[in-house]
């Protein structure tokens, strides 16, 4: 029996663990068929693991673990855990660094910077100098070292590089990075081992903005961009009208005027659900992910219509929503511009012919009803 991961993609906190089977020779697999929100609310499911938080290992021989660091430290071999005590308590120095000090400074940079949270800008400056001052130690702790402790890769490097590979994926570019040469240096011997592309496949860093045009301050403009849905038939349903109908008139009318004028061969209706409620914790940070998502996804407007709602209260909520789109395709593979956040949610095409979807949908666009369950808190239309 193999050990057996359960994650969702680019959890940075799994990052270590997966590192840490590769350079042990462990066989370790990830849960495919994991699906976060429908898996771990199953009654199976949390009698293993109560807690819920992610990362999770069901160990070869069965154990249950959680925390991040223990489930690397089980799948690490001697090397990684360290060879006599001294080198070990170094170890252990370098991995309550990473998850007490690093990884929220991190994380709040990462979800800044992608939009999934909304901070005042002094906040963010704050945040900002700390994250280099921990970049900056980091960095004077490596001066004339390969690794952070000893002559070989420990748990100590894994836990810290795979906390700066999101960083230097989602945030810092190579131009920002080089100011740091000792880190720097560290940081790309441990990303061209093969244990990294075996973990992380390839890595794709954030690029440097690209250079100004020489000879001169003129850009020279874009070319205009095709509209993705276009090669859809414009179909009867026009988008338009029902904004105004939805925005001017009751919804006793609105929703009875989208009935009678829904084309369905035409348009689609999609349930989307946020994969990730345990990273949600202030009630107006993910009213600013759900209105980050909106702006990021403004082009799309013109055939496009959402109502996305926030259910329960501080540090205990999900979003889910509704959207109504020309075409049967979901919607945001069609343009690169549309791809930042969607990944982020579970998809569903639902059967307009349904009594269920038609619930649903006089449901999210009323904002009142039983949801399945879920207390309304409050919404956002994308209009």
């Amino acid at each position: 029996m193999a050990n057996t991961l359960f994650t969702y993609p680019e959890n940075f906190r799994a990052f270590k663990a997966l590192l840490a089977a590769q350079y042990s020779g462990v066989q370790l697999n990830v849960d495919k068929s994991f699906k976060y929100g429908v898996t771990n609310k199953t009654e199976e499911f949390q009698k293993k693991f109560p807690l819920g938080k992610l990362p999770l290992l069901v160990t070869a021989d069965g154990q249950h673990l959680f925390e991040s660091n223990a489930i690397a430290f089980h799948l690490a071999n001697e090397q990684l855990r360290g060879a006599n005590t001294t080198v070990q308590t170094q170890v252990v120095q370098w991995t309550s660094f990473a998850d007490a000090e690093l990884f929220p400074a991190v994380a709040t940079e990462v979800f800044v910077k992608t939009g999934v949270v909304k901070r005042p800008e002094e906040e963010v400056k704050a945040t900002e100098q700390q994250l280099k001052q921990l970049i900056t130690f980091v960095d004077q702790s490596l001066a004339n070292r390969t690794y952070l402790v000893g002559d070989n890769v420990t748990l100590a490097d894994l836990s810290v590089v795979g906390l700066l590979v999101a960083l230097f994926q989602h945030s810092w570019t190579q131009t920002e990075r080089a100011a740091f040469a000792n880190l720097n240096k560290w940081f790309e011997n441990l990303i061209a081992q093969p244990q990294f592309k075996a973990a992380l496949g390839d890595l794709k860093l954030k690029a440097a903005p690209a250079a100004a045009p020489a000879g001169g301050d003129e850009i020279p403009a874009e070319p205009k961009k095709k509209d993705p849905f276009g090669k859809f038939p414009a179909g009867t349903f026009v988008m338009d009208a029902f904004k105004r109908e939805y925005s001017n008139k009751s919804e006793d009318e609105s929703i009875k005027w989208f009935w009678e004028n829904f084309d369905k061969e035409n348009y689609s209706i999609w349930y989307c659900e946020y994969l990730f409620p345990e990273e949600l914790k202030m009630v107006f940070m993910s009213c600013n992910l759900i209105g980050g998502m909106m702006q990021r996804l403004d082009t799309m407007r013109k055939h496009a219509f959402g109502s996305m709602c926030l259910f329960g209260e501080d540090n205990d909520s999900t979003i889910s929503g509704i959207w109504i789109w020309r075409g049967h395709e979901l919607a945001f593979t069609l343009s690169d511009d549309w791809q930042v956040d969607y990944e982020s949610y579970s998809w569903k095409k639902l059967d307009p012919d349904s009594e269920e979807t038609k619930k649903m949908v006089d449901e999210y666009l009323r904002w009142e009803g039983d949801f399945g369950g879920k207390k309304f808190n409050q919404g956002k239309i994308f209009k």
